[in-house]
């Protein structure tokens, strides 16, 4: 199972996805297309470039931060992260994972199961406009939940 990954973007040394300073990693994919998203331009799933496991490693490494998988919707290409995340917990570094899906709604979806071994803290849920809160750490709507997994 070694799959390219399609990455949006990679933004080292950000601290608003997850606390501290993190890695945030912006998968491409995203069919929930919620309105009000603010990460629009990741929503096709041909957007951004494909990269290896060992591309975005060398990114993570050097950074020295923990990750974040944004995006789009990671879960869109979970059997493909599932490597990536693999070798990210080795390392010793936390994953944090922002989806659209409910943790109860990714038993339905294809290795999100699997992937979600490596997640230490999920926020589940799709934003929803109307329930914009921006008082709220780390969620765009008060629907979100901030999930330890780990």
């Amino acid at each position: 199972m070694n799959k390219t990954l399609r990455v949006v973007d990679i933004i080292e040394g950000t601290s608003v996805d997850g606390p501290g300073l993190r890695t945030s990693i912006y998968f491409a994919g995203c069919d929930h297309q919620c309105p009000g998203c603010h990460n629009r331009q990741t929503w096709p799933h041909d957007a951004g470039r494909e990269m290896s496991v060992d591309e975005v490693m060398e990114i993570v490494r050097r950074a020295d931060f923990n990750v974040t998988f944004s995006g789009g919707d990671p879960m869109y290409q979970a059997e493909a992260i599932i490597p990536l995340a693999r070798q990210i917990a080795e390392e010793g570094y936390s994953i944090w994972c922002y989806t659209g899906f409910t943790l109860e709604e990714l038993s339905a979806v294809p290795f999100a199961e699997e992937l979600l071994g490596y997640i230490d803290t999920l926020v589940d849920g799709p934003f929803i406009e109307a329930l914009r809160d921006t008082d709220l750490r780390f969620r765009g709507s008060s629907n979100q939940r901030l999930i330890r997994l780990h």
